[in-house]
């Protein structure tokens, strides 16, 4: 198993998008240089705690600053993008970034992007736009046939090359013949993930869902594999959780009982989650619990990895048994406080938590 990164990224909101976007930066800095495979960077136009809009322009100031981390949109949400536009902004940060980039796409879920660009998600229209835009990119990435394109909400024309000036559609992805793409479930037997699993993609779950459901994501890679003749790959599979260590779990569970998790759940998750979905559910091991059943002590001890290593080492053994194995363990980025907490949390878990694992 690899070590990843996932961050939405999470700060109150009002914050100082200058100050916040340096503390990212130098989150993602540290965990290049202690040995994380890769970092996701997530989008929203709307939400203030989730502050980055623009995740191309983050990752392209994160290149320079880092040696070998990969990269990756998660995730460019493909109905807020005229497709034109994003093909050439995904295919430029690809060259920058030399093939340390994979391209996490989806439809978004959150509901003031939705208003923001008039979608209406009861009606599956997100899912339709997802579906157009990707087709529309990847044929621009592959030699179009110049003509008209579009659909009810973009048009967009793929002129007649002329080679004498270089007039034309020219902007091509660094690796070929695009970056890997990635898609993210959330739902039980997410349809997603079937996608993801008929085209060869990297499926990832989102760090909210119990072992139950995770069960349900593989199963729809496999089905969507299935349905294509390809064989579903487990170490392609990410798993995102909240992660802390400390050298005991006394410390631990203190240390996210009165700091940053629990802000942010307490603060943001448990309050934006019903204004979604109606209620708690997504978090629920048994949906009769009540949404006050919901707790930090019930995350603690139902979804987050939260202890000293060796109860951290257990926890990660348990969750891969539980769901028959992945690749990557995507640890959720947060505005941890104080910051030597973090780091020394990070540092345990790669120094004395990843080694001691059974795969």
């Amino acid at each position: 198993m690899e070590i990843g990164y996932f961050t939405m990224p999470l700060h109150p909101a009002g914050r100082d998008l200058s100050e916040t976007l340096q503390e990212d930066l130098e989150q993602i800095v540290l965990l290049d240089e202690l040995g994380f495979k890769e970092a996701w960077i997530g989008e929203h136009f709307t939400a203030g705690w989730e502050n980055i809009p623009a995740p191309d322009l983050f990752i392209a100031n994160a290149i320079p600053l880092t040696k070998n981390i990969i990269l990756g949109t998660g995730v460019s949400c493909l109905p807020d993008h005229n497709p034109f536009v994003l093909a050439h902004r995904i295919a430029v940060l690809d060259n920058l970034a030399k093939g340390r980039f994979y391209w996490g796409v989806g439809a978004g879920s959150f509901i003031g992007d939705f208003e923001a660009f008039d979608i209406d998600p009861r009606s599956g229209e997100h899912r339709d736009l997802t579906n157009d835009s990707l087709a529309f990119i990847l044929n621009l990435w592959n030699n179009p046939k110049p003509g008209k394109y579009g659909n009810n909400r973009w048009n967009f024309t793929v002129p007649e090359p002329q080679t004498d000036v270089g007039l034309g559609v020219h902007a091509r992805p660094y690796q070929k013949p695009h970056p890997p793409i990635a898609v993210a479930g959330i739902t039980e037997s997410s349809s997603t993930l079937k996608v993801a699993g008929e085209n060869g993609w990297i499926p990832m779950s989102i760090n909210f869902v119990t072992s139950s459901v995770l069960k349900t994501h593989w199963d729809s890679v496999e089905e969507g594999a299935l349905k294509t003749g390809k064989v579903a790959d487990r170490s392609k599979w990410r798993i995102a959780r909240d992660i802390f260590v400390a050298d005991t779990t006394e410390q631990a569970r203190r240390a996210v009982k009165e700091g940053t998790l629990a802000r942010d759940f307490t603060d943001y998750f448990f309050k934006m989650v019903p204004k979604i979905r109606g209620n708690l559910n997504l978090f629920k091991s048994d949906k009769s619990m009540a949404d006050s059943d919901v707790t930090i002590d019930y995350m603690i001890d139902n979804l987050w990895i939260v202890g000293s290593p060796d109860d951290v080492v257990a926890q990660i053994n348990d969750l891969y048994d539980s769901v028959g194995g992945f690749g990557v363990l995507l640890v959720m980025g947060h505005e941890w406080k104080p910051k030597d907490e973090w780091t020394r949390s990070m540092k345990l878990l790669v120094e004395e938590v990843m080694p001691r694992l059974r795969f």
